[in-house]
């Protein structure tokens, strides 16, 4: 069942999708000292049209797989300049690696590695994030196989647990506050911005 935050955030993804950044959003985690941890990612999609997950990308070989491994909880910031809306989304992520034993998570890891473009997809076989820099040559590699994922490419689900959706637009600004509950359901709070 689509949970009730997901007809504002597809409202704000369509409202916005000539903006090509509007694709990115903030992500950020707790480094294994405690200290937060930001960066920009792509929206992938969801996981499928039953889940909330959003769909992210990642190299296993990434600083933060060491986060997530660590403490696999995140917020994400996503802000769509057209519409004036800030989703902040919080939740518990999960890692689908090439060990992944879950076949349909397995699909969904391969169906996102298939529907990258090639570019994307050669930069899984560039030298090691965050190493000393590599002679130019090491990047300059075919793309590989559209069909066969890379054991170091890994795709990554953010389950939302709590959504704080804020309206810039209007006086006085609109929020709404979506809290996934224990037994599974959402509770929808406006409150004050």
């Amino acid at each position: 069942m689509l949970a009730p935050w997901r007809s504002p955030l597809s409202s704000a993804i369509h409202r916005n999708r000539s903006k090509p950044y509007s694709r990115y959003f903030q992500l950020a985690t707790v480094t294994t000292e405690g200290y937060p941890a930001n960066r920009t990612v792509v929206f992938r999609g969801f996981l499928n049209n039953e889940q909330n997950s959003l769909k992210i990308i990642t190299d296993t070989r990434s600083a933060k797989i060491q986060d997530i491994e660590h403490q696999a909880i995140a917020e994400v910031c996503w802000y769509f300049t057209k519409t004036r809306e800030q989703f902040r989304i919080s939740g518990n992520l999960q890692l689908i690696t090439a060990a992944q034993t879950d076949d349909n998570l397995q699909l969904a890891r391969q169906t996102t590695w298939h529907n990258l473009s090639a570019a994307a997809r050669a930069q899984f076989a560039w030298p090691n994030p965050g190493k000393p820099a590599a002679d130019q040559a090491e990047f300059d590699i075919l793309p590989p196989d559209a069909d066969t994922p890379l054991d170091n490419f890994c795709l990554l689900l953010l389950t939302p647990k709590k959504i704080d959706h804020l309206q810039l637009r209007g006086d006085p600004q609109q929020r709404c506050l979506y809290i996934l509950e224990s037994d599974r359901t959402w509770s929808v709070q406006p409150v004050n911005p």
